[in-house]
């Protein structure tokens, strides 16, 4: 008996002795702030971009296989994106310009390159993957200066500012499976092109009426981007844009088509290459009278200065008071 009593003091004991134990534990645990790890997909802000500068000169003297005495090419590259996340909202933002001048004793001045483009895409995650999102999309192209034909005698105003310029405003879905990718579908699209210029307005050019000073189009609309390292300092960039008029020679797709590889030779210098293709069946500058379109394609090839314009994206901030 005495026995039996000792056993149960014992276990009175203990359990007394484990009470104390998690009372004491628990009051520790609620007492102390406890820093949550930040979680950096519940709002971010990203900035980063790229600027290249190249330039080449050259020049001939007495030279018996002939050429131009001095020729002189300039150009520039500017690319610059905003991003936003939260939680189930997506913002996308970039803008891409493009300018090149090239100077030849025969030919004198002209521009080479010349591109303004702007494109800004908002998404609502549909899925928990997050790979599919109810998306809106707003595409703005354009150029700065005057563009000329220079195969006709005198040269022959092609292009201008806002003539012409083209706004993509558009509803649909986009599939993003990674950072890499991303592809956007449209049934319902309206895209203007406005001729600004009055002398081309005059003329009828880009599918706009003559006289008149814009156009709309209702139709579908996709386009494809995609980036990727193909080796070590070789990156690509690529987007492909493909619209469709209901109404108007729905099978006569437009192409928009923009390629640049770099090659990052050191810490402040590059090369680039880059290939764009353009086919719009209103774009009839081409043939006899100018009634017949084709696909339109330039090439350029540069080393130049290298300046990344990449900027730390901003995080959430957790204090402890926020996390008791």
């Amino acid at each position: 008996m005495k026995k039996l009593v000792l056993f149960i003091g014992i276990l009175i004991s203990l359990q007394a002795v484990a009470q104390d134990v998690v009372v004491n534990k628990l009051r520790s645990e609620t007492s102390r702030q406890v820093k949550k790890d930040v979680d950096t997909t519940t709002w971010t802000w990203k900035r980063g971009g790229m600027f290249l500068f190249s330039l080449s000169q050259g020049s001939l003297s007495n030279w018996a296989a002939g050429g131009d005495n001095f020729s002189l090419a300039a150009s520039t590259y500017l690319t610059y994106y905003v991003l936003y996340r939260n939680d189930r909202h997506v913002w996308d933002n970039s803008v891409d310009l493009n300018l090149g001048y090239v100077n030849t004793t025969s030919s004198g001045g002209r521009k080479n390159d010349d591109r303004m483009d702007l494109l800004s895409k908002y998404g609502y995650k549909m899925d928990k993957g997050g790979k599919w999102y109810l998306s809106a999309l707003f595409n703005f192209r354009s150029q700065f200066f005057d563009g000329y034909n220079y195969g006709t005698t005198p040269a022959e105003l092609s292009s201008s500012f806002l003539s012409p310029g083209y706004f993509i405003l558009s509803t649909g879905f986009d599939y993003k499976p990674s950072d890499k990718f991303s592809l956007f579908l449209s049934p319902l699209t309206s895209r203007w092109t406005v001729l600004t210029n009055t002398e081309l307005s005059n003329k009828g050019l880009y599918g706009v009426p003559v006289g008149a000073h814009s156009l709309n189009e209702i139709g579908a609309f996709a386009t494809v981007n995609y980036t990727t390292t193909l080796a070590k300092n070789i990156v690509y960039k690529g987007r492909l844009d493909l619209f469709s008029n209901y109404i108007a020679d729905p099978q006569n797709v437009d192409v928009f088509m923009t390629n640049q590889v770099a090659f990052k030779i050191n810490k402040y210098f590059s090369a680039t290459y880059s290939l764009d293709m353009i086919y719009d069946d209103n774009v009839r500058l081409f043939g006899p009278n100018h009634t017949s379109p084709a696909l339109q394609t330039k090439s350029l090839i540069g080393i130049g200065f290298l300046r990344p314009l990449n900027v730390k994206k901003k995080v959430p901030t957790t204090t402890a008071a926020d996390t008791k």
